[in-house]
């Protein structure tokens, strides 16, 4: 099994920025792709970014492109958001996933069996 937990989260302004962690731990050499999600309230989970096993390739949905990174240094089993420029609409629980399969850095839920439980960013306008 594998154990994932986020931190970071918390309340800033319009166009603050902000870094958040995840930190796996347990059967850590199982894992390939990660990604962060978020929900809203009232709305469903969605992919934010997905990043490969060596960090060479990463996914973003188009709604971060240019505002969000995704990294991750395996030494640390640690994957990280980098957010800049944030928005009230980013307003959300951000949520940690990983994946015990090379999945392209999917945008599915599916895709990956391990979750955190999850960090709370708010932006306030």
């Amino acid at each position: 099994q594998v154990q994932l937990v986020e931190s970071g989260g918390g309340l800033v302004q319009t166009g603050d920025s902000l870094r958040l962690s995840c930190a796996a731990s347990g059967r850590t050499w199982t894992i390939y792709d990660m990604a962060w999600f978020r929900q809203a309230p009232g709305k469903e989970r969605e992919f934010v970014a997905g990043i490969s096993q060596s960090g060479g390739s990463t996914q973003a949905a188009d709604s971060v492109k240019g505002r969000f990174t995704i990294s991750r240094d395996n030494a640390k089993n640690t994957v990280y958001l980098r957010m800049n420029n944030l928005k009230p609409e980013d307003t959300a629980v951000y949520y940690c996933a990983a994946s015990n399969l090379a999945v392209g850095q999917s945008s599915r839920r599916q895709a990956y069996p391990y979750w955190g439980q999850g960090t709370q960013v708010t932006v306030s306008s």
